[in-house]
C-alpha cells in the first residue's frame, strides 16, 4: 500500500521525474516546505540568487542553451512580482519554462492576506498557460500538463501557483507518463499539399531570399536550414533571435536584417520576388514599416508551428503549419527530386546584384582609432574564442553589435532579450547558460547601465563557482537611448548621461571577482586573453569605449527597410 506524502514532496518529485536537475528560486513563507524537501534530496539543484528576477532570467538562459525546460522557483507576492519581468522576457521569445509559485493559504486567497498577490490575474497576459493548485490530488497531473505545454507547440513559460496549504496535505503519489487535454493540441505535420505547393513557387523563384528566425533554433532544425539553402543556393538571412540557424561565416549567409540589420540583407528581403519565412513572425525590428515593405511585389511562404503568427503582420501566400524541423524535412524531400528545375542563370543574376549590395561594407568602422570600438572588441573576442563561446548580452548598442561582429556557427549560442528587450538580462542568462554548459565558455556582454540592474547575482556567481567573462562596454551613456536622442531628439540627451557610475574593478572584487579596466585599443586583445585564461575565475572586464559611437546601419522607426542611414 503506497504511503502518502505531502504536497511538497509530490512537487519535488515531480521535478525528478521530468528529470529536472536545477531550479533556480529565493526562498520565502510560502515556499518553505518546498524548500524543506528540495533540502533533503541532491537530484535537484537548486540555485539560490539575490532576486526573483535573475531567477526567472536564469532558468531562460538554461533552456535557450540547452533545449531543456527551465525552472524557476519563487514565493508569493512580492516574490511573484519581482519574476513577472523574467516571465514576460520568456514569454516574448517563445522560451520553454515552469514557474513554481508560493501563494497563500487558499482559505486566505482574495482576502488581502500578507504577500497576497493576484498571481493568475497578473502573469496571464504574459505565460503559455497558469494553473492554481487547490487540491493536492491535482497536483502531480498539474506539473505534467506545466511541462507538456511548455515544451511543445511554440514553446513558452507556463507558471503553477501553488497555496501553503497544498504544499502541507498530503495524498498518494502517482505521476503520470502522458497527459491529453481536449483543448491542447499543436500542429506537428505540415500539410502535404501545401509543402508542394511551397516547393513549386520556391523552384520558380529567380530572386528568393530564406529569412529564418527563432523558431529555426527551438525546433532544433539549424541542420536542415542549412541543408535546404545550401541545396538550393538560396541566400539566408536570421533575426536577432535567430542567429546560429545558419552558419554566419557561410557564403550564403546575408548576416542579420531588420533595424539593424546588414544592406544586403534588407536590400535582399526587399526586392526578393519569392520569401521563404522559417519560424520568423515578421516583427517590427525586422520589416520595419508594414506598408512599405507591402509594395514590393512578392510571393511569401511562412513555415511557422503557431497558426496566429501566420499572416498577422503581413499577408502570406502559401502558409504552412507545423513543426519546423518536421516541415523542413519533408519540404527537402520534395525539393531534392526535383532541383534540376532551378533557374539557375537567375539565380546566378540575383547574386551578383547580392555581392554589389555586399561590397557597400556596411558594418565597416575606424580601426585606428585612439579610442576603444565597441565593435573591436566584439570581434577580438570572436578570435580569441574561436566562434565558441556562448554569448549572452543585455539590451542596447553592444547587443546589436554583438549581433553584427560575432560569427555564430552554432545554435544555441547567442542568448538574448529580442522580444522584450529585457535590460537586465545578460548576467543572470550567463549563469543559467554556465550551469547548463559547466565546460562551456560564457561570455556577457553588456553595457554600464545594463549590468546595473541585476548586479547583484555577482554574489550568486561567487557562491556557484561561475567563471563567467563580463565584457562592459562603457560609453558612460544609455547608449541606445543616446543614439535615438541625436538622431531623432534634437541632440538633447534627456537623462542618458551615466554620470555616478561605480567603480567597476573595485565593485567587481567586493564580490570576491577579478576586475580590468581597459582604456587603450592596444591593450584590448591582452585583456581578453588574459580574462580567458583565468578558467576558474569571473573576470570583470570594464572597457571605456568611444562615447559617440553609433550602431550602423539602421532603420529608423516608421521607415522601410530599404531606407537605412548607413553612416
Amino acid at each position: 500500500m503506497s504511503v502518502e506524502i505531502s504536497g511538497a514532496e509530490i512537487t519535488v518529485r515531480c521535478l525528478q521525474e521530468e528529470g529536472v536537475n536545477c531550479i533556480f528560486g529565493y526562498p520565502g513563507g510560502a515556499v518553505l516546505f518546498l524548500y524543506d524537501e528540495l533540502f533533503k534530496q541532491d537530484k535537484v539543484r537548486h540555485i539560490l540568487v539575490r532576486h526573483e528576477q535573475a531567477a526567472v532570467h536564469a532558468a531562460d538562459g538554461y533552456a535557450r542553451s540547452s533545449d531543456k525546460v527551465g525552472v524557476a522557483l519563487v514565493t508569493s507576492g512580492p516574490g511573484l512580482t519581482n519574476a513577472v519581468t523574467g516571465i514576460a522576457t520568456a514569454y516574448m521569445d517563445s522560451i520553454p519554462l515552469v514557474i513554481i509559485s508560493g501563494q497563500v493559504p487558499t482559505e486566505a486567497i482574495g482576502l488581502d492576506a500578507f504577500q497576497e498577490v493576484d498571481t493568475v490575474g497578473i502573469t496571464r497576459p504574459c505565460v503559455k498557460h497558469n494553473f492554481l493548485v487547490k487540491d493536492v490530488t491535482e497536483l502531480a497531473e498539474t506539473i505534467k500538463k506545466a511541462f507538456f505545454i511548455a515544451s511543445t507547440g511554440r514553446p513558452g513559460p507556463v507558471l503553477v501557483d501553488i497555496p501553503k496549504d497544498i504544499t502541507q496535505h498530503k495524498t498518494k503519489f502517482a505521476y503520470p507518463s502522458k497527459v491529453a487535454m481536449r483543448s491542447y493540441n499543436p500542429v506537428v505535420k505540415g500539410h502535404v499539399r501545401q509543402i508542394k505547393r511551397a516547393a513549386d513557387l520556391m523552384l520558380s523563384a529567380k530572386r528568393p531570399v530564406i529569412y529564418a528566425g527563432g523558431g529555426v533554433i527551438l525546433s532544433d532544425a539549424s541542420a536542415q536550414l542549412t541543408k535546404l539553402t545550401q541545396l538550393l543556393n538560396y541566400p539566408c538571412t536570421n533575426t536577432l533571435m535567430g542567429l546560429g540557424g545558419y552558419p554566419a561565416t557561410d557564403r550564403q549567409s546575408l548576416g542579420l536584417l531588420g533595424m539593424h540589420g546588414t544592406y544586403e540583407a534588407n536590400m535582399a528581403m526587399q526586392y526578393c520576388d519569392v520569401l521563404i519565412a522559417i519560424g520568423a513572425r515578421f516583427d517590427d525590428r525586422v520589416i520595419g514599416n508594414p506598408k512599405h515593405f507591402s509594395n514590393e511585389n512578392r510571393k511569401i511562404i511562412h513555415i511557422d508551428i503557431d497558426p496566429s503568427s501566420i499572416s498577422k503582420r503581413v499577408k502570406v501566400d502559401i502558409p504552412i503549419v507545423g513543426d519546423v524541423q518536421d516541415v523542413l524535412s519533408e519540404l527537402i524531400k520534395v525539393l531534392q527530386t526535383n532541383d534540376e528545375k532551378l533557374d539557375q542563370a537567375a539565380l546566378k543574376d540575383w547574386w551578383k546584384q547580392i555581392d554589389l549590395w555586399r561590397a557597400r561594407d556596411c558594418l565597416k568602422y575606424d580601426r585606428e582609432s585612439k579610442i576603444i570600438k565597441p565593435q573591436m572588441v566584439i570581434e577580438q573576442l570572436y578570435n580569441i574564442t574561436k566562434g565558441n563561446a556562448f554569448v549572452t548580452s543585455d539590451v542596447g548598442q553592444h547587443q546589436m553589435w554583438a549581433a553584427q561582429f560575432y560569427k555564430f556557427d552554432k545554435p544555441r549560442r547567442w542568448i538574448n532579450s529580442g522580444g522584450l528587450g529585457t535590460m537586465g538580462f545578460g548576467l543572470p542568462a550567463a549563469m543559467g547558460v554556465q550551469l547548463a554548459n559547466p565546460k562551456g565558455k560564457v561570455a556577457c556582454i553588456t553595457g554600464e547601465a545594463s549590468i546595473q540592474m541585476c548586479i547583484q547575482e555577482l554574489s550568486t556567481c561567487k557562491q556557484y563557482n561561475l567563471p563567467l567573462k563580463i565584457i562592459n562596454l562603457n560609453n558612460r551613456y544609455m547608449g541606445m537611448v543616446r543614439q535615438w536622442q541625436e538622431f531623432f531628439h534634437g541632440n538633447r540627451y534627456a537623462e542618458s548621461y551615466m554620470n555616478a557610475l561605480p567603480d567597476f574593478v573595485k565593485l567587481t572584487e567586493s564580490y570576491g571577482h577579478v576586475g580590468m579596466k581597459i582604456e587603450r585599443p592596444e591593450d584590448v586583445e591582452g585583456a581578453l586573453k588574459e580574462a580567458f585564461k583565468l578558467k576558474d575565475q569571473l573576470v570583470f572586464m570594464d572597457f571605456i569605449t568611444d562615447q559617440t559611437e553609433n550602431v550602423f546601419p539602421m532603420v529608423p522607426g516608421g521607415k522601410g527597410l530599404s531606407e537605412m542611414i548607413l553612416v
